[in-house]
């Protein structure tokens, strides 16, 4: 009889969020498949769980999860886990569950911390439509295609990042989507949680003098089409700039938002206002 694969979510940082039933799986299971057999010892020392652990990353061979996926149609129950949240998005896990798919073995899934959604939950922006894009290709062709893709996508854009090329990616970001708002979601329930809301074009700034560190995710704004209406004209637009600004908006701020609702141009607005 075949056993089961479970596919385990584990905490993103702070230990005490694992479940009681993600703790008692993977003190039942067999072994478990880990992505950094250091990172998930430590884990099931705090839990006080010994079990046999397989390597299991994206620079692994076939063979380990032909062997691993041996193992479970031969009646052992295992568990699969990520470094940090839910394994198989954005990760190698995923190979793991399709090969189990189509071979029918038992998949069950036992739920836990995902940074993406944690991050769009505190981000200050829109949740109720978005795209999760995972990490930008460190190829330049692969990654300019990429944000080019999704530049015009209404949802909001989850994006993950690491320390090194948090930069280059803000500045990436700013060039294909423009200067919209993000929220830099970064070292998530850990010590140094930091949660910083802003803009592209500041975020830029802001790294310049100061040094990425920790894990980042990245929540950026969705693309917010032009409303061109007949019912706007450019003095029509130019009093919705001086309302915003009579709401503590900056005049180049407001004109720069009351140019995105109605599609004139920016500096068309602010000669108005200015005049």
């Amino acid at each position: 009889m075949s056993g089961k694969l479970y596919v385990v979510g584990t905490p993103i940082g702070n230990l005490e969020d694992i479940t009681a039933r993600a703790a008692r799986i993977l003190s039942e299971v067999d072994f478990i498949c880990a992505e950094d057999t250091r990172v998930t010892v430590k884990l099931l020392n705090h839990l006080g769980i010994k079990k046999p652990l397989v390597s299991y990353h994206e620079h692994s061979a076939r063979n380990v999860s032909e062997s691993i996926v041996r193992r479970i149609s031969e009646g052992e129950n295992c568990a699969v886990v990520t470094d940090a949240g839910m394994p198989c998005i954005s990760d190698p896990g995923e190979d793991l569950v399709k090969m189990c798919a189509e071979l029918g073995i038992e998949t069950a899934v036992v739920p836990g911390p995902v940074a993406a959604a944690s991050a769009l939950a505190v981000s200050g922006l829109s949740t109720s439509r978005f795209a999760f894009e995972g990490f930008l290709s460190v190829a330049k062709k692969q990654r300019y295609a990429h944000l080019e893709s999704v530049s015009k996508d209404t949802h909001t854009l989850i994006f993950y990042e690491a320390p090194h090329k948090l930069k280059t990616t803000l500045e990436d970001m700013l060039k294909y989507f423009g200067d919209r708002k993000i929220s830099i979601c970064r070292e998530l329930t850990k010590i140094h949680e930091e949660v910083i809301r802003t803009t592209l074009s500041e975020a830029v700034k802001y790294y310049e003098d100061v040094n990425p560190r920790g894990e980042f995710v990245l929540i950026v704004e969705g693309y917010i089409p032009p409303v061109i209406s007949e019912e706007f004209t450019v003095e029509s637009a130019a009093e919705l700039a001086r309302s915003l600004i009579s709401e503590g908006m900056k005049p180049a701020d407001a004109c720069k938002e009351a140019a995105k609702r109605t599609g004139f141009k920016k500096s068309d607005i602010y000669r108005i206002i200015s005049g």
